[in-house]
């Protein structure tokens, strides 16, 4: 097998929840030796968050949020806790915190101090509204910037109280640009010499996934309002009630327009002028959308799945997190996976997304226990047994 792209590579994590530990698992997941360190006193507070498996000390979410890691359990507060994150920082390439705005600088251990000791120190700091400016000291939380970003407002139906996206989608973004920020400083240090700070925000992450109603927007003054499954600038491109479900239906492109009017029997549109082009179809977007779900009402989803999908026109069920789940397609494709615990056995989980040739994810194993490596890790940055022994009698 060949070597991760990221072995080699140090990492450790401080944090909670889902930003800065996301983003420590995509990395992770492409080899790097990533070290959560957690409080001896309960740890990541997602560890506390429900479903249990039985006989399991943890939540089901963190142990496949939290894979691939090793768990050394430190007081930070503690004159020999911070000794002890000293010499796990000598070796590291990389710090990731989402902590809230200057708390580890209170400790001694913000980027200031740690980057004067270890110039090559890569440290991405993930807050709820960034290092700087007016709002810096808020506390945020994934529903707290879907509201604050904006996304809140483009989502659900219209006239209807606000909703925020299915999964935490502004917790998620941030990881992702944390883990590609700290990929982009590691080829940056190859040639400079030289770490550096990583300031990120929820509040920016999620303003950034606004990026196609940004145009609306900034061209027009238009201020975008929820549409529900609809798309902003095109139709038709939603989802449609058929006569046993819904299915969606994306028929935008001249190519894809004309096989959708001829399978679902609506030649008609194609002739006249109001329906020609992807943007006058979207200026009557609730007259077209009630033209079309007229005819797609007719016959089951499946029945319209196989002849949409034999002509060629984009479509898809409104599949529930079970069926995903068991779908041959993505079985095939490897995305579920079964990662070895020390107290369950196996844990079955999704594993990573990502298909490199070369240098493909490695699922080594599922989160680990609070405290599960702290003599192995310890041991390997050389701290001496002593106090090895005194900072593991504290974990709980």
């Amino acid at each position: 097998m060949a070597t991760a792209a990221l072995d080699g590579i140090r990492v450790l994590e401080l944090g909670n929840y889902m930003a800065g530990p996301y983003a420590g698992t995509l990395l992770a997941d492409m080899g790097a030796d990533v070290v959560k360190i957690e409080s001896p006193a309960g740890g990541d507070y997602s560890r506390g968050l429900g479903p249990f498996a039985p006989g399991s000390p943890d939540g089901a979410g963190f142990l496949r949020l939290d894979r691939n890691k090793r768990s050394v359990a430190l007081d930070l507060k503690s004159d020999l806790g911070k000794r002890t994150f000293g010499a796990l920082v000598a070796r590291a390439d990389v710090i990731i915190e989402n902590l809230r705005a200057g708390t580890l600088d209170r400790l001694g251990l913000g980027y200031d101090a740690l980057a004067a000791a270890y110039p090559r120190l890569i440290y991405c700091s993930i807050t709820g509204f960034g290092r700087t400016g007016p709002y810096r000291d808020r506390a945020g939380l994934d529903l707290i910037l879907q509201a604050e970003s904006g996304l809140m407002s483009v989502t659900g139906e219209p006239g209807r109280p606000p909703v925020k996206v299915g999964v935490p989608a502004v917790d998620l973004a941030s990881a992702l640009y944390g883990a590609f920020a700290i990929a982009t400083a590691l080829i940056a240090r190859e040639r400079s010499g030289r770490g550096q700070l990583i300031d990120l925000s929820l509040l920016e992450s999620g303003v950034s996934l606004a990026i196609w109603e940004s145009g609306v927007y900034l061209t027009t003054g238009e201020v975008p309002g929820p549409l529900g499954s609809a798309h902003r600038v095109t139709a038709p491109y939603q989802a449609f009630k058929t006569a046993d479900g819904y299915i969606a239906i994306g028929a935008t492109s001249p190519p894809t327009w004309a096989a959708f009017c001829r399978v679902s029997g609506l030649e008609r549109l194609r002739e006249d002028p109001k329906w020609s082009d992807a943007t006058r179809r979207r200026e009557h977007a609730i007259e077209l959308a009630s033209i079309i779900e007229a005819v797609t009402v007719s016959k089951p989803t499946d029945e319209w799945m196989r002849s949409l999908s034999d002509a060629g026109v984009p479509c898809g069920r409104i599949n529930d997190l079970g069926t995903v789940f068991a779908d041959p397609h993505l079985m095939e494709r490897g995305l579920f996976v079964d990662l070895p615990h020390p107290v369950l056995g196996s844990v079955r989980a999704i594993g990573s997304p990502l298909h490199l040739s070369d240098t493909p994810p490695v699922m080594r194993r599922a989160a680990p226990l609070l405290g599960e490596h702290t003599r192995e890790v310890l041991g390997e940055a050389g701290v001496p047994p002593a106090d090895i022994d005194a900072l593991t009698a504290s974990v709980r």
